[in-house]
């Protein structure tokens, strides 16, 4: 165990030698340390330098050297005849809490442990300097060394306990380490995905292990402590702190650099307005649909273009798969439990993707929520099915395409069931763009009038009949007037509840739509949330 310097003082430590003894630091004596490993030119060349001074300020200072691996200390000792002490730093503990970058890393310290500013790598001219001056300070005289067959300079190599592998796992089990979370021992002989299967933490899928080292380096993705509470997660109503949510991204098989888009997407769904605890419960099997914009699409490689709502992007994929880990693991929404739907869907797997704002010719969703465009944003929707195509090859006017877009989404629960007041996500791909605007403008508001013209039927279509028993019950439709039956209703109670984005391939006219579950305060309302990237 290391404790952790004031400026100027390294941390003490105490390792063993080569021959099995036990040395401390601080030693009482001014003391030169020297951090190396065998497979280091540089450190080969400074060997015998370090030879030389232990043979001449060795009864008066300790010069030691600390090598990186137990194989390669006796390589440098057999290698070079050396009989200063040579100490274990196999763990790479030492070499942390001493913070340095390459080695050589060379530190000289008066009695007290207090040390001068260190040296890395070779530069003749510093070693010599060091030399004359802890002969100086010691009153001893000059080590016997050839200066003149030296180089004048030669780089250091990277320590080994900066090898991203090793440099996490050992932040992970240092003293102060971010991670807090229990941790589970496995048996040597358990398969450890088969462990996870068993202890129910995925979703169906194969998991990347949660390892120390994996959590530390998913937390390098924010700038948050890691014991913020990012959400209280239902129907536990359990906090999620940044570590537990940086473990399922983790397991989801994130990239520390989507932490922040998981992060932002947990405090959309785990809002009283979005209601994940109802979006779970529901027999209809509603999920959130996440909608990314801003700069951070391009910056972590989201997918906005060809196969966007589909497979083959890690972030769309792992963000979305994130997003319900945590929901399952954390909240207990498992199927069996308080997730009760009778068919669920796929999108409780995942489902995440960026708007193609660059492709689109109107204020992207953010905007339309209120955001700065540049401003990066997630936006939860809670959809019960989708993405449904829209196919419509042979439309060339905009109008046209509208309206097939509008009879796209007429179908949503059922035709015969009108004047909703259920969110939907109308996704519409770049042909369909291009067709909507050959002649100039088309706003939004304008395809959403569209959408409620063309999907208006008459209340009489939409009473209960020997076709289909949903819809206006016949009681209720015997104490209408005729008038009341004629009058056109379309498809949405207010064209708020369409929600349009930009997505897809420039080749193909297939848009796309997600159907709502309840909106409102009895359902789901949408949610947004500024990235803190």
């Amino acid at each position: 165990m290391t404790d952790t310097p004031p400026a100027g003082r390294p941390s003490a430590f105490t390792l063993q030698d080569l021959a099995g003894e036990s040395r401390s630091f601080p030693t009482g004596r001014p003391s030169l340390i020297c951090f190396a490993k065998e497979d280091c030119a540089t450190c080969n060349l400074v060997a015998p330098l370090l030879e030389a001074f232990h043979r001449t300020w060795g009864d008066h200072a300790d010069v030691w050297m600390v090598a990186q691996a137990r194989d390669g200390a006796e390589i440098l000792r057999d290698r070079h005849g050396l009989t200063l002490p040579i100490l274990d730093d196999s763990g790479l503990r030492t070499s942390l809490a001493w913070d340095f970058e390459s080695v050589p890393a060379v530190f000289w310290t008066d009695a007290g442990g207090v040390t001068a500013p260190v040296m890395e790598g070779f530069v003749k001219a510093e070693w010599e300097v060091l030399a004359a001056r802890v002969s100086a300070a010691l009153g001893t005289p000059a080590p016997q060394v050839d200066w003149a067959s030296l180089p004048d300079w030669r780089p250091g190599c990277g320590s080994k306990h900066l090898d991203p592998e090793i440099h996490d796992r050992l932040i992970a089990e240092a003293e102060g380490s971010p991670i807090r979370a229990r941790r589970i021992e496995i048996a040597a002989s358990d398969d450890i995905d088969e462990f996870m299967f068993d202890q129910g933490f995925s979703d169906g899928l194969p998991l990347v292990p949660p390892t120390p080292e994996r959590v530390i380096r998913m937390l390098s993705g924010t700038t948050r402590n890691p014991q913020d509470i990012v959400a209280i997660v239902p129907p536990n109503m359990a906090p999620a702190t940044v570590e537990k949510v940086a473990i399922n991204a983790v397991m989801a098989g994130c990239r520390p650099e989507y932490l922040p888009v998981v992060i932002a997407a947990l405090e959309a769904v785990c809002t009283d307005d979005f209601n994940m605890h109802g979006v779970n419960a529901t027999t209809m099997g509603a999920s959130p649909v996440l909608v990314v914009n801003g700069p951070i699409r391009h910056r972590i490689g989201m997918n906005m273009k060809l196969a966007a709502l589909g497979t083959g992007n890690r972030a769309n994929a792992t963000i979305g798969r994130a997003v319900r880990l945590v929901v399952r693991n954390l909240g207990g929404a498992r199927p069996g439990g308080v997730d009760r739907s009778t068919l669920s869907n796929p999108m409780k797997f995942t489902m995440c993707f960026a708007e193609w704002e660059e492709g689109s010719p109107w204020d992207p969703l953010h905007v339309e929520r209120g955001f700065r465009r540049e401003d990066s944003v997630v936006t939860a929707f809670a959809m019960t099915s989708g993405p449904v195509q829209i196919v419509d090859q042979e439309s060339r006017q905009p109008d046209q395409i509208a309206g097939t877009l509008g009879l796209g989404l007429e179908g949503m629960f059922l035709p015969k069931i009108h004047r909703m007041p259920v969110d939907a996500l109308l996704v519409v791909c770049p042909e369909h763009i291009q067709t909507l605007t050959v002649d100039g403008a088309y706003p939004k508001d304008r395809l959403r009038a569209r959408i409620q013209e063309v999907t208006s039927r008459p209340l009489s279509e939409m009473v209960s009949n020997e076709v289909s028993g949903a819809g206006i019950p016949r009681a209720s439709a015997a104490r209408m007037t005729a008038e009341m039956l004629a009058t056109p209703t379309p498809k949405f109670a207010d064209g708020k509840y369409i929600h349009i984005v930009v997505a897809g391939s420039e080749a193909g006219k297939f848009s796309a739509a997600f159907h709502g579950w309840v909106t409102g305060a009895m359902g789901s309302t949408v949610v947004s949330r500024k990235i803190d990237c």
